[in-house]
């Protein structure tokens, strides 16, 4: 069995300033496409048995960015719906709701943890079968990605908040001794001098 590749998108403005952004279709920062065309390095040599994107433009672009060609967009991909706290940051939430966190709390008026880790469920069940034809790549979101590595390996999507993800990055799923396992984990792109790292946007 060969392995999937979890790719996040690009800086976004949002994400640089730590905003919860879902189906807000923002566009990569200019820094975000030197992220995103930076990963294409990262990938060089790689062919993919599918290329599956969530359909926001923000993953779409870093994915024709960094070279690779899509199979196909899935709703099921896109991040974590946030509700009505789409666009805020946790602080700022956490201002009123000192103890609330997205892994275990979800969205008001948008999404539970359930509900987002059976989504990604899906996503994992439909693309599995793929890898015996060779490697797949997952190009999507922060909380989203967490929750599809979480379950590759088992765990609920509360698990995910363990999972740091920082934009412009490539983890790996795959298998040990008849096991899956998390191969590789927030690898990020080999960005030049005087370019954004890839460490500086996360939720």
């Amino acid at each position: 069995m060969s392995e999937i590749l979890l790719i996040r998108h690009g800086e976004t403005t949002w994400s640089a300033s730590h905003r919860h952004t879902s189906y807000t279709d923002l566009a990569l920062t200019p820094d975000g496409e030197r992220q995103a065309r930076a990963l294409g390095e990262l990938l060089a040599g790689r062919r993919f048995a599918a290329v599956v994107t969530s359909p926001r433009a923000r993953a779409l672009r870093t994915a024709q960015l960094a070279g690779l060609t899509v199979t196909r967009a899935e709703e099921d991909l896109a991040e974590w719906n946030y509700g009505e706290y789409e666009g805020r940051t946790t602080a700022g939430i956490r201002a009123e709701r000192p103890d609330w966190t997205i892994w275990t709390d979800g969205a008001p008026g948008g999404e539970s943890p359930d509900q987002v880790g059976t989504r990604l469920d899906r996503v994992l069940a439909r693309v599995t079968p793929l890898l015996e034809h060779g490697p797949v790549a997952l190009v999507g979101h922060a909380h989203s990605l967490r929750v599809a590595g979480a379950r590759w390996i088992g765990l609920p999507p509360v698990a995910a908040g363990r999972l740091r993800l920082d934009t412009a990055t490539v983890s790996v799923l795959g298998h040990e001794h008849g096991q899956q396992v998390i191969l590789r984990w927030n690898q990020p792109s080999p960005l030049s001098s005087g370019s954004a790292t890839a460490t500086s946007a996360r939720h």
